[in-house]
């Protein structure tokens, strides 16, 4: 199909936008469908191939069994979405010892095996568009060892949603593509994207400097003086949680004013331990004094006791009146 054209720089063999992109290929459907539909994340028309059997729901170029694309492009570039379902595609090359070679890559492989007509490898797809590029020339001599001449044929399986399908003689930066090969958000989704990414990297700023507490909680070691006020590092060790190395600098110094505080404790601990000492010798020194005032005071009063008492001198009493004869005889007549 292709043999004769210039091969140079970007063949197109497949564009969702325009009236027939499914011109040259060939549609197999079981159990599934394939129609254009608006995708809501890029507000264009797509194509979308589906079905409950990978197998037995695909499109194919060309058209007829026998002919080929001829293609000489080493490249092969496919802008797809990944609708988390199972997805393979097929390509057919056609290598210097006129052996038709197949590459077969899906997402439900986890080996690469190389058999002598065809190579399955898998292929892991990001959530939402994807652009995969296929370098042809390489694969072909990695696992044959020999030289890519052209593809043959182009097939893709259930479940994907596609943009476009075109060659390429190398891989472009998004600067160099074309504006019709290039895949357009529209602002709100971009916006809504750059919003999510944020969201996540300050979700997981927030769960490293949790882990980065949690680890110099783990560090702190407990002694017998109170509790020291600040138990973690400063806030300037958790303000920039993007650099490792301001990560790493953050926890010496938070571990280094641990041990400072762990010192500081200690010293205050001995210091307690000191007053408390000499506390106590005080208690003791004036509990001994208060023991000999009151010995003491016993043996005084124990002295007085015992000690003889001196003989008191009896008051003189006074003298016996003695009563007169005419004293007597005169009593009577004042009766």
């Amino acid at each position: 199909m292709f043999a004769n054209s210039f091969a140079s720089g970007f063949l197109s063999i497949f564009y969702s936008v325009g009236s027939s992109p499914l011109s040259l290929w060939d549609k197999s459907v079981k159990n599934g469908h394939i129609r254009r539909i608006i995708d809501d994340e890029v507000k264009s028309l797509v194509l979308e191939v589906a079905g409950t059997n990978v197998a037995t729901t695909y499109i194919t170029c060309p058209i007829k069994p026998r002919a080929s694309l001829g293609i000489r492009l080493p490249f092969l570039v496919m802008v797809v979405k990944n609708l988390k379902k199972y997805f393979t595609f097929e390509i057919q090359i056609l290598d210097d010892k006129d052996m038709r070679r197949r590459f077969r890559v899906s997402n439900f492989q986890s080996t690469t095996k190389v058999r002598p007509f065809c190579t399955t490898m898998p292929i892991g797809l990001s959530s939402g568009w994807n652009q995969i590029q296929f370098n042809l020339a390489d694969f072909t001599r990695r696992a044959y060892g020999t030289v890519y001449v052209e593809t043959v044929r182009v097939q893709i399986h259930a479940n994907v949603r596609i943009r476009r399908i075109y060659f390429s003689d190398r891989l472009y930066s998004e600067d160099e593509l074309p504006s019709e090969y290039k895949l357009f958000l529209p602002i709100s989704a971009t916006r809504d994207k750059v919003t999510k990414a944020r969201s996540i990297i300050k979700g997981q700023k927030q769960t490293e400097t949790e882990e980065m507490e949690i680890q110099v909680a783990e560090r702190e070691i407990p002694s017998g003086a109170p509790p020291s006020p600040v138990t973690t590092a400063p806030e300037e060790a958790f303000k920039s949680a993007e650099a490792p190395e301001d990560v790493e600098t953050s926890v010496a110094a938070a571990a280094g004013d641990v041990a400072d505080l762990t010192e500081v404790e200690k010293g205050e601990g001995e210091v307690d331990a000191t007053i408390h000492e000499e506390g106590m010798d005080e208690d003791m020194t004036e509990a001994q004094e208060g023991e000999e005032h009151t010995v003491a005071t016993v043996a005084t009063a124990d002295e007085e006791a015992t000690a003889p008492s001196e003989p008191t001198e009896a008051a003189p009493s006074e003298p016996p009146t003695e009563t007169t004869e005419e004293e007597a005889e005169a009593a009577p007549a004042e009766n």
